[in-house]
């Protein structure tokens, strides 16, 4: 159980800066109602009440993202997207429809709309996508420095090293970013997969067009598919209206496919079709689609054994790793953990209430001995937890070894359950830790799994009958812990 967190929270990512919102809506109770709503979840809203009026403060201001009604005065919800997305192909625009204009809605999604939302909203959903939406308009707009600068105040997401391995990676960036050609980002988790299919975007002739992110393990296979190509109404249970996917909105820009290896095999053969020739159908349609997408993906895993079990097709593989970059663990460049280490000061020191965050040379250096599994990842959440213990005080030797300690002991079982609940819940209360209650489930699930396998001696069958779940629940459990060694030869 690591209790240097690895934290999650889309919110808190986007929330570094207030996002700022244009809301077009001409009914005064409805933008009253969604402006309370979204100003308690600190949002910067900006309200306008015409169509024409809402493109010209789109065009004249930076929003982050715009939520426009379909039917407004002056210009109606389709043509503002339309006009929007030729000005600012970048900005998110996700459009609010009755049932009965959901026809409309498909087209603004196919002139450029990010997403739709049917009324009357949902709260919760409309959270949701608003916060998708502007996390997507930060990794498209914000810049991705590929090494640390002078002066830099750790506001902005980095690539930090000087170390000859990641001098090797800009070079590499630098060499792929004008093509149009596939990439296949490798390395473990943590080391910044996902900075690096941004830098790569920002560089590229595409910077000025849609930048769209999946991770792959996150959607469930069941609806990874229809994340990705969309569907046609009646597909399957549920799919009351087409739906346009995530390449048709990528569409002369850039798709990265984070965690590409959890793509089940009948997805794995529609992106090569994809990659082939650039044409695709949507799920339960027949009709053929043309599009022009970079794409560029990324994974944690050994491909080449996926494809020796048969889990990853070999003419994917070749296709996808056309270009291939392989980022170096932090253990094998730890020359760049002192420059990690500052540059992380800066970006957390003010959110966390200390001005002027220090560490002693000693404490760095044990620092620098450590393996961190983790990655980058676990440092930036190894070091909020010392700044949070020590505020204006120097991080010191002794209370660096404290904090490996107490880790090591709840690693390995030292701590009991309460316990590590405990320290979650303060690490939350203190600012330093999210979604405690997804956490200790994961944790939780990830060791009932582990141990009914291990019981049954590999029997996914009998597992999934004690745990009271289904076999292709129990093959998808073990499959996103990292349990596929433990799976029943089949």
């Amino acid at each position: 159980m690591e209790l240097f967190l690895v934290s999650s929270c889309l919110k808190q990512k986007i929330m570094s800066r207030t996002a700022k919102l244009l809301l077009v809506e001409d009914d005064s109770d409805v933008a009253d109602s969604l402006c309370n709503v979204l100003r308690d979840e600190q949002y910067e809203v900006t309200v306008a009440n015409r169509g024409d009026e809402g493109l010209k403060l789109a065009k004249r201001e930076n929003f982050d993202a715009v939520l426009t009604d379909l039917r407004l005065p002056g210009m109606d919800g389709l043509e503002l997207v339309r006009s929007l997305h030729e000005e600012k192909p970048r900005l998110p625009i996700i459009l609010m429809t009755a049932h009965g204009t959901t026809e409309n809605a498909i087209n603004a999604m196919k002139l450029g709309a990010y997403d739709y939302l049917l009324k009357p909203i949902e709260m919760a959903e409309l959270i949701d996508l608003l916060a998708k939406a502007v996390n997507a308009r930060r990794q498209m707009t914000e810049p991705v420095e590929l090494q640390e600068s002078q002066g830099m105040d750790g506001a902005r997401d980095a690539l930090i090293g000087n170390s000859r391995p990641m001098q090797l990676i800009y070079k590499e960036i630098g060499r792929v970013a004008t093509s149009s050609v596939p990439v296949l980002i490798r390395g473990e988790t943590g080391t910044g997969k996902e900075l690096i299919a941004r830098a790569i975007y920002q560089h590229s002739q595409r910077a000025n067009r849609p930048f769209i992110a999946i991770n792959c393990a996150a959607v469930p296979e069941t609806l990874l598919e229809s994340e990705l190509f969309g569907h046609e109404r009646g597909a399957f249970t549920g799919a009351d209206t087409q739906r346009i996917g995530r390449f048709e909105q990528a569409n002369k820009g850039t798709i990265f496919l984070d965690e590409i290896g959890e793509l089940s095999v009948n997805t794995q053969a529609k992106l090569l079709r994809v990659l082939q020739d650039q044409t695709f159908q949507r799920l339960g349609g027949k009709e053929t689609l043309t599009i022009d997408v970079r794409v560029i993906a990324a994974t944690h895993r050994n491909l080449e054994e996926e494809i020796a079990k048969g889990a990853f097709r070999e003419d994917l593989y070749y296709r996808l790793n056309v270009v291939c970059i392989q980022l170096p663990p932090l253990r094998e460049r730890r020359e760049d953990i002192p420059a990690l280490v500052h540059y992380f000061f800066r970006k957390h020191g003010a959110e966390l209430g200390v001005r002027a965050p220090a560490i002693e040379p000693a404490a760095l250096e044990i620092l620098k001995e450590q393996p961190w599994p983790g990655n980058v990842r676990e440092v930036e959440n190894a070091l909020r937890h010392l700044m949070l213990s020590t505020r204006e005080f120097t991080i010191s030797a002794e209370l660096v070894r404290e904090a490996l300690q107490k880790a090591k002991r709840g690693k390995s079982g030292g701590i009991t359950l309460q316990e590590w609940i405990q320290e979650l819940l303060q690490s939350a209360k203190e600012g330093a830790g999210e979604d405690v209650l997804a956490k200790v489930t994961e944790t939780v699930e990830k060791e009932l799994f582990s141990q009914a396998i291990r019981l049954a001696n590999g029997n996914q069958t009998q597992a999934a009958k004690w745990l009271g779940v289904s076999r292709l629940t129990m093959r998808e459990k073990l499959q996103s812990f990292g349990l596929k060694e433990r799976l029943e030869a089949v």
